[in-house]
């Protein structure tokens, strides 16, 4: 094992300012610690999702060919779970490798890592305020917004590629990050236009879009489903512990999709590594309790109760949590 002080020093200042939710040094030392033994998983998952894609090739029975199908849509969750700590820079203790590793990881599904990264440590800064650029659930439940809503459960996919590809680059990106994105972008001609080229060809055009296209849908789902989750209906410029919800969901979900369910301590802390997610939820669990931060069981009853209620609004976000709270207050002894 290695310990980080820079990174270490990176993810505390990276804390909710002015929160109490505080572990302590020796706790959070431990806890910033890496091991080459978690960078097992990257092969186990690469090789996992080229077997999958085989018999989905190959095989002639339907059924064993959709859930192959199945199968890699959820590797997808994994491979991005770990390119998302590459922004972090806590995947490896080389920057260049996290760099390398994101870029290499995000071809199949368009989106570039520089992208990626720039948006969501913005998101980490300005988590659910205005300046939030992933809060586009909150609004005044116009109707555009709930199409917007629902769209994004069903196609987020799409949408994700053209606001990453070109709406979120118009906006932000300076001349650096245009050279960087533009790379990406070349890479992702190159690599899935040769494939294209290749595939017509041999014959075999409409297997190959089947087998990136289906389970890139399906991964596509599995992403807005967690995605909503993570946030939908916490407090409003209440801060990161706050402002995030933890899923407990299951230990499968944890594994393949790398605690990124352990949601608020990546938030308050978001430079421990993924493998230690779930100490770290522990640690801060006295104060996760004491001040009623949000922990779910489920991600499909978060999605139900989204689906239900739509998109968001300041005003609906704090009666709904008063009534919660309350609730909560009157059902407890004495």
């Amino acid at each position: 094992m290695s310990y980080n002080p820079a990174l270490a020093e990176a993810g505390n200042d990276m804390t909710e300012v002015g929160s109490s939710s505080t572990v302590a040094p020796a706790v959070l030392r431990d806890l910033y610690k890496e091991s080459w033994r978690h960078h097992l998983k990257i092969p186990l998952f690469y090789l996992l999702l080229i077997t999958a894609g085989y018999l989905a090739w190959t095989t002639p029975a339907w059924w064993l060919r959709w859930g192959m199908y199945g199968c890699m849509g959820y590797l997808w969750m994994s491979i991005v779970t770990l390119m998302h700590d590459c922004t972090h820079s806590t995947l490896f203790a080389a920057r260049w490798k996290n760099w390398a590793f994101g870029i290499f990881s995000m071809i199949p599904l368009v989106v570039t890592f520089i992208t990626f990264k720039e948006d969501h440590l913005e998101h980490h800064r300005y988590n659910r305020t205005a300046k939030d650029p992933d809060a586009f659930t909150m609004g005044n439940r116009s109707a555009l917004e709930f199409l917007l809503f629902y769209a994004y459960i069903l196609i987020g996919g799409v949408l994700t590629v053209v606001h990453f590809t070109i709406i979120y680059p118009i906006q932000k990106f300076n001349r650096r990050q245009w050279l960087i994105h533009g790379f990406e972008l070349v890479l992702r001609v190159v690599a899935l236009g040769g494939l294209l080229i290749w595939t017509a060809r041999a014959g075999v055009l409409g297997q190959f879009l089947a087998l990136w296209l289906i389970p890139a849908y399906i991964f596509s789902l599995l992403n807005s489903i967690r995605f909503i989750a993570e946030h939908y209906e916490t407090p409003w410029n209440e801060g990161q512990l706050l402002g995030t919800r933890t899923i407990i969901s299951n230990q499968v979900h944890s594994f393949f999709w790398n605690n990124i369910n352990y949601h608020i301590g990546h938030h308050v802390y978001p430079g421990v590594p993924w493998h230690n997610l779930q100490k770290l939820h522990a640690a801060l669990l006295p104060e996760i309790e004491r001040t009623r931060a949000v922990v779910d069981s489920s991600y499909f009853g978060v999605l139900w109760k989204a689906c239900r209620r739509g998109p968001e609004s300041v005003e609906r976000n704090a009666r709904l949590l008063g009534e919660a709270r309350a609730g909560v207050s009157n059902a407890r002894p004495g």
